[in-house]
């Protein structure tokens, strides 16, 4: 039987990761992911990545990059907007995958850790796609959005997890729950890129907390441990998959998204 097809729900990218999700109408999706994506992240004083699981709070702040602009809301809405300065080198421990970057001056670093509320330190990387958490392999992921219905239904809410709580490059309607499932290893096209999915995603506690104020609400991990037990994964606790791009091109909210 032929996997159903559906359409691109949203299309999501963070220039610095950890902070809130910037939504998009449409993106070109390249073989490094969307451009921009996770370029910057922020380590602590022990050179440690940081993201939502350790410091919620940085999900009410959010960025845009522009060429060498970094613009950074804060959620007085005080914008801190200026051109990146690069400073010495640095490397950073990503989930067992040495990745190399630089580190940012100006006011940025200063203001997401009075966020935070412990010494932070921006940094850019040096390579596209370096600081998604599996590396440029897994440039883009991916979620179908009646996935998020069935998060809810396990969990008694009346309407769908919100989607930004899993921080998925796109998201896929107009098809079943967990349809990505079916998809991995096969070629899919989204607009006018294609992807391959290639593994599922492990969710972690910031699925757990709210995407506007970084604060834990939702017993998601429970939720999804409960009713995806006994399915076949090649991470933990799976709610998404991780894709290679095979073919980039440009990507709209509404495009078809099919296997094939």
């Amino acid at each position: 039987m032929t996997a159903p097809g559906g359409r691109v729900a949203w299309i999501a990218a963070a220039p610095v990761k950890g902070l809130a999700l910037s939504l998009r109408s449409e993106a070109v999706l390249g073989r490094a992911g969307i451009d921009g994506d996770r370029a910057f992240y922020l380590v602590d004083e022990d050179g440690r990545l940081v993201n939502g699981k350790r410091a919620g709070s940085l999900l009410r702040a959010s960025a845009e990059a522009d060429g060498e602009r970094l613009r950074v809301r804060l959620p007085d809405g005080s914008r801190l907007d200026g051109v990146v300065e690069l400073g010495g080198s640095v490397e950073t421990n990503f989930y067992g995958r040495p990745v190399s970057g630089r580190v940012v001056h100006g006011p940025w670093a200063e203001a997401l850790s009075s966020l935070a509320g412990f010494r932070l330190t921006l940094v850019r990387g040096d390579a596209p796609g370096d600081g998604l958490d599996r590396g440029p392999e897994a440039a883009a992921t991916l979620v179908s959005v009646a996935a998020l219905g069935a998060l809810a239904d396990e969990l008694g809410l009346a309407a769908p997890v919100d989607g930004r709580r899993f921080r998925m490059t796109l998201g896929v309607d107009a098809v079943p729950a967990h349809t990505e499932d079916g998809w991995l290893g096969r070629r899919v096209v989204v607009g006018d890129a294609a992807v391959v999915p290639r593994g599922n995603v492990g969710r972690c506690r910031v699925t757990s907390l709210d995407p506007d104020t970084g604060e834990r609400d939702l017993a998601t991990l429970d939720a999804i441990e409960r009713y995806r037990n006994g399915v076949e994964t090649s991470e933990p606790l799976p709610f998404g998959v991780w894709c290679e791009v095979v073919e980039p091109g440009r990507v709209a909210v509404g495009d078809p998204v099919r296997p094939g």
